[in-house]
C-alpha cells in the first residue's frame, strides 16, 4: 500500500516536471503533494464557511432576528475574505494565476462597499432655528419633534410653547470635532443584543465620552445667545427664564415613535443649559435607546439629534390624547388622559390618570373616569422638579372642565385632519388657563380590529389571579412570572418570561423581545410604554393595582389581554390562540442595507456546470464564485490523479447501485493495487475503510429498488425520486451533477450535489481516537423554504440521536462527531449513507411541523425505505408523542 502511494506521488510530480522519477526526490515529492492537498482543503474550508454566511444572511433577511450594522460589516468582510481565499487556493491548486477571477471578486467587493457607505445627505442648516422658521419638511435639520411643533404653529395655527431648535448640524459638528463617532463604534463592538448588562456598560462609556468631549466655543455661544433672545420674547431676565430641553432626533415622532427613549429635561436654568444639552445628546446612547435602534434596525450613522429649547410651562394640568382608540378600529372617539401638574407622571405611568372619550360628532364626554391622583410633579426652585401631594379636594376632582376638554378634542381633530393620520398628542394647561400643544406624533395603531379571536373558548374552573386594568396591547401570553422591583432586576429577566412591574416605563423596552406578556400595577394606554408594547406586539395589561402583590417571581401564569384576565398556571386552551411575533426587522434601515448588500452575496445564478455562462464572467455574486470554484477544484483534483497514474482516466466511475453519478479519486491506499489504472471501479476493490462503510449505506438494496413510492409524494420530488430509486443504473447525469469521493485508506471527502440538494461529508477514521472525526453538512431542496427548513431540523434530530453536535440554520444542517473509536465511526458512516439516500426522498413530504419528528422516528426506527406506512406525511402524524425515538440498527 505504502509503495503504491509513493509510486503515484512520484508519477504525479515527475509528470508535472516532465522528468523521470528519481528515488532521491521522494521527500520533495511528498512535500509537494501535501501542499497541493492543503490548497484543496483550504478551498473546501472556505467554501464551507462562505456557505454558512450565505445561510445566516438568508435567515437574517426573514426579519425575525435582531442584528445591526456591525453584523453586516463583519459578515460581508468574512464573505469577501473567504471568496478571495478560495480564489487564491484555486490558483495554487491549478498552478495558474487567474487575474480575471480576482478582478471579479474585487468588483463584487467594491459593489458591497458602495452599499455600506451609502448614507443620507447632510443638510447644511445653521446651528439655531426659531420655531417661526420651521415646518415639517425640515425634519432632517430639526428632528421630528421640532419639525412637528413648527408645523403646528405655522400651518395648523395651534398654540405651542415659544422657543428654538438646536439643529442636527450642531450635533454633527460637535461629534465630528470631538472624534466621537470612531469612539462610539469601538465601544459598541462589546454589545451583545440580548444581554442588558453589556448594553448598560457600553451605554455608560459612550455617554461619559459625550459628556466630557470638547465643544466648539462658537456652538456654545450660539446656544446661549438664542436663550437670551427667547428670554426677551418672554419678558424675563435671561437668568430667570427656565426652559424645557426636549430631544428631537431624526425619526422621532414618526412611524418609529422612539416613545420615551430619549431624554427631555424640564425646568433648566441658563447656567445649566449647555451641560443639559450634552445630556440630551448623550441620551441617544442610553441602554434602552441603543436597544430600541438595534431592535428596529436603525443605523447610528443615519441618526441625528436636534434639541428643542422651549419656554418652561408651569402646567396646572397636563396629559396625553389620542385621536382614536389605538387598537379598536371601530372606536374613533378622541381619548383624553389628564393629571395634575407636569406631564411626565402621565406619559411615564407613575399614576393612573383621569380618562374620558369624546365622540367626534358631539364632543360630549363619555366613559368619564376620574382617578385618585395623590401626587403631582411640579417645578421647584433652583431648576429642579419635585413631587408634592395633591390637595385633598383635588385628588378625586377632574383636571379639566368640559369646555377645556372640548377645546382639546378640537385640537386633536385639527391635527389628525392636517396630518392625515391618527395622532398621539401631549398637551399642557398654563396657569392662565391656556391650552398648548407640547408635541404631536403618529399614533402607533394595531393593524385592524383586535376582537377576541373567533373560536377562543371561555375559560372555566381555572383560578383567576387578576381581572381588570386597561389593555395596552391585546393578545395571549404565558410563561414564568418575573417581578421587577428596580433596574438591577433587568439583567436576570428570563427568555419567555412574563414581566410584572409596579408601573409602566419605557425602560422595559429592552426586555420586550424576551417577554411573553407585561403586567403593571399602574400605567395608562396613552403612555410611552404602551406605545412600545404595540410596536413590539407584547400582550400588555396596565393599571391592575395589585399585580406585584398577587403574583410572585417563578409563578407560571397565563395572560389574556383580550379579556383583561390573568390565570394561574398555563391555560392550554388559550395558548392555542397565541399570535406569532411579527418580523420586527423587516422594513427597517438596517434590514434594507442587508437586503442591498446580500444581493451581491447570496443569490446563486450559476446552477448548471454545462451552461455557457458557467465561468468567471458569468459570476454576479460571491455565491457564484463559490459555486464555480467548488466545481472546478474537483476537476483539478481529477487532473492530479490522472497525471499520477501516467494516463487519463484515473478518476474512476464507481459501478454501484447508489443512484449517484459517483466518481472516486484515490490519493493512495484507497483502492486495491492496480484498480486505480482503470476507468471504472468495482465496489469490491475499495480498500478505504471509511469509504467502504459509507458506500455500504449508500448502496440501494433490493427492498429500496422494489418498494413503490408513497402516493403522497408529488411534484418534482416524485419525478426525481422515482427515477433514482426505480432505475439507479441509468446513471447520475439525469440529476445534473456528479458526486465525488476523494479517498485514502483512512480518509474520505464525499461531496454529493444531486438536483437541488447539496451534501458534504468529511471523515478521518484511524486507530488514534483523538484524530477521528466526521463532519457532515446538508443544504437545499426543491420544496419551499418552510419544507426545506423542516427537513433540516429532522436531519438534526437524527444526527443528535447518533451523538453528533448539531447546528441548524434555515435549510442547512451541520453535524460534528469527534474522538470516537473506529467501530463507532464506521457505524455512523453506514448510517450517513442510509441518511443521504433517505433525505433525498423527503423534500416535499414535510407538510407540517409534525413531519419533523415523524421523519426522525421513521429513520431511527430502521425504516429506511419510504412506503405508504412511513409516517412522514400528514396522515402518519398519528405516532404517539410519548414514544421515545428508537435507535437504528448498525451495518449488517
Amino acid at each position: 500500500m505504502q509503495s503504491e502511494i509513493l509510486t503515484n506521488i512520484k508519477l504525479l510530480f515527475s509528470a508535472l516536471r516532465g522528468k523521470a522519477p528519481a528515488s532521491d526526490e521522494d521527500t520533495a515529492t511528498q512535500e509537494g503533494f501535501r501542499k497541493k492537498y492543503r490548497y484543496f482543503q483550504e478551498l473546501l474550508e472556505s467554501n464551507s464557511e462562505l456557505l454558512k454566511i450565505v445561510t445566516d444572511m438568508e435567515v437574517k433577511l426573514r426579519g425575525e432576528q435582531v442584528y445591526g450594522m456591525s453584523y453586516i460589516r463583519a459578515q460581508t468582510a468574512r464573505a469577501v475574505f473567504h471568496a478571495l481565499r478560495m480564489a487564491g487556493s484555486f490558483e495554487n491548486l491549478s498552478g495558474l494565476k487567474n487575474a480575471k477571477l480576482r478582478e471579479k471578486v474585487e468588483e463584487i467587493q467594491y459593489a458591497i462597499q458602495a452599499e455600506l457607505e451609502s448614507r443620507k445627505d447632510v443638510h447644511g442648516y445653521s446651528h439655531i432655528l426659531r420655531y417661526t422658521e420651521i415646518s415639517r419638511d425640515m425634519v432632517d435639520a430639526v428632528g421630528g419633534k421640532s419639525a412637528n411643533l413648527g408645523e403646528i404653529l405655522n400651518r395648523v395655527g395651534l398654540p405651542v410653547p415659544r422657543g428654538f431648535a438646536i439643529t442636527t448640524a450642531a450635533f454633527q459638528e460637535f461629534f465630528a470635532h470631538a472624534g466621537l463617532w470612531s469612539e462610539i463604534k469601538r465601544i459598541k463592538l462589546g454589545i451583545v443584543p440580548d444581554a442588558p448588562g453589556s448594553l448598560d456598560q457600553a451605554s455608560e462609556e459612550i455617554q461619559r465620552a459625550i459628556l466630557t468631549a470638547p465643544m466648539t466655543p462658537s456652538l456654545e455661544q450660539a446656544i446661549l445667545a438664542a436663550h437670551d433672545q427667547l428670554a426677551q420674547e418672554c419678558g424675563k431676565p435671561a437668568t430667570e427664564l427656565a426652559v424645557a430641553l426636549r430631544s428631537s432626533a431624526i425619526g422621532e415622532d414618526s412611524e418609529l415613535s422612539f416613545a420615551g427613549q430619549y431624554l427631555s429635561v424640564l425646568n433648566v436654568p441658563r447656567q445649566r443649559l449647555v451641560t443639559t444639552y450634552r445630556y440630551v445628546l448623550a441620551s441617544l446612547y442610553t441602554a434602552r435607546a441603543i436597544s430600541y435602534r438595534l431592535l428596529k434596525g436603525i443605523v447610528d450613522e443615519d441618526m441625528g439629534m436636534s434639541v428643542a429649547c422651549l419656554e418652561m410651562i408651569q402646567s396646572v394640568a397636563s396629559g396625553v390624547m389620542y385621536t382614536r382608540h389605538p387598537f379598536h378600529a371601530h372606536d374613533d372617539r378622541v381619548l383624553i388622559n389628564a393629571v395634575w401638574g407636569l406631564g411626565p407622571y402621565a406619559v411615564d405611568g407613575v399614576i393612573t390618570p383621569d380618562s374620558q372619550s369624546l365622540p367626534r360628532a358631539t364632543l360630549i364626554p363619555q366613559d368619564v373616569r376620574v382617578a385618585d391622583k395623590p401626587v403631582m410633579l411640579v417645578c421647584g426652585t433652583g431648576g429642579v422638579l419635585v413631587q408634592k401631594p395633591v390637595a385633598e379636594e383635588l385628588r378625586q376632582a377632574p383636571c379639566l372642565t368640559p369646555e377645556q376638554t372640548r377645546i382639546l378634542a378640537e385640537y386633536a381633530l385639527k391635527l389628525e385632519a392636517h396630518y392625515g393620520t391618527a395622532q398621539d398628542i401631549e398637551w399642557a394647561l398654563t396657569p392662565g388657563g391656556r391650552l398648548v400643544v407640547l408635541q404631536s406624533r403618529p399614533l402607533g395603531l394595531v393593524t385592524g380590529e383586535a376582537p377576541i379571536p373567533a373560536g377562543m373558548p371561555a375559560v372555566a374552573e381555572r383560578m383567576v389571579l387578576l381581572d381588570g386594568g386597561e389593555t395596552a396591547q391585546p393578545g395571549i401570553g404565558a410563561g414564568t412570572a418575573y417581578v421587577v422591583a428596580g433596574d438591577d432586576d433587568l439583567d436576570a429577566f428570563p427568555e419567555g418570561g412574563v414581566l410584572v412591574a409596579p408601573q409602566s416605563s419605557p425602560k422595559y423596552m429592552v426586555l420586550m423581545q424576551k417577554a411573553q406578556a407585561i403586567l403593571t400595577d399602574f400605567g395608562s394606554v396613552t403612555g410611552h410604554m404602551a406605545s412600545l408594547t404595540r410596536e413590539f406586539g407584547v400582550p400588555t395589561i396596565l393599571g391592575l393595582k395589585i399585580a406585584t402583590q398577587a403574583i410572585k417571581t417563578g409563578d407560571a401564569i397565563t395572560v389574556d389581554a383580550y379579556s383583561g384576565r390573568v390565570y394561574a398556571g398555563l391555560v392550554d386552551e388559550l395558548l392555542a390562540f397565541k399570535a406569532p411575533r411579527a418580523a420586527h426587522m423587516e422594513g427597517t434601515p438596517v434590514h434594507e442595507v442587508l437586503t442591498r448588500v446580500a444581493r451581491h452575496i447570496v443569490p446563486l445564478n450559476l446552477t448548471d456546470p454545462k451552461a455557457a455562462e458557467f465561468r468567471v464572467a458569468g459570476c454576479r455574486t460571491l455565491h457564484d464564485i463559490m459555486r464555480l470554484l467548488h466545481e472546478r477544484c474537483y476537476a483539478e483534483m481529477f487532473k492530479l490523479s490522472d497525471i499520477a497514474s501516467g494516463q487519463a482516466g484515473v478518476a474512476m466511475r464507481l459501478k454501484a447501485k447508489t443512484g449517484l453519478d459517483l466518481y472516486v479519486i484515490d490519493l493512495g491506499g484507497g483502492v486495491e493495487q492496480g484498480s486505480g489504472r482503470r476507468r471504472d471501479l468495482d465496489p469490491g476493490d475499495v480498500c478505504s475503510r471509511p469509504f467502504r462503510a459509507l458506500l455500504d449505506g449508500l448502496t440501494l438494496d433490493q427492498e429500496q429498488l422494489s418498494t413503490p413510492r408513497p402516493v403522497q409524494v408529488k411534484g418534482l420530488l416524485s419525478v426525481m425520486g422515482q427515477q433514482m430509486v426505480s432505475n439507479p443504473s441509468a446513471g447520475g447525469e439525469r440529476f445534473g451533477d456528479r458526486s465525488y469521493a476523494i479517498i485514502s485508506d483512512k480518509y474520505i471527502n464525499f461531496s454529493s450535489r444531486v438536483g437541488y440538494h447539496y451534501g458534504v461529508l468529511d471523515c478521518y477514521c484511524g486507530r488514534t481516537v483523538s484524530k477521528n472525526y466526521i463532519t457532515f453538512s446538508f443544504k437545499g431542496g426543491a420544496a419551499d423554504d418552510m419544507k426545506r427548513a423542516r427537513r433540516a431540523r429532522a436531519i438534526g434530530l437524527i444526527l443528535e440521536a447518533k451523538g453528533f453536535r448539531v447546528e441548524v440554520q434555515g435549510d442547512r444542517v451541520v453535524g460534528r462527531l469527534q474522538k470516537h473509536d473506529t467501530d463507532v465511526i464506521l457505524e455512523r458512516l453506514w448510517i450517513m449513507g442510509k441518511l443521504l439516500q433517505f433525505t433525498r426522498q423527503t423534500d416535499m413530504l414535510m407538510v407540517d411541523e409534525k413531519s419533523v419528528e415523524a421523519m426522525a422516528r421513521c429513520f431511527l426506527s430502521g425504516q429506511y425505505v419510504l412506503d405508504a406506512s412511513c409516517p412522514i406525511t400528514d396522515t402518519a402524524a398519528r405516532l404517539p408523542k410519548s414514544e421515545p425515538l428508537k435507535q437504528a440498527p448498525g451495518p449488517h
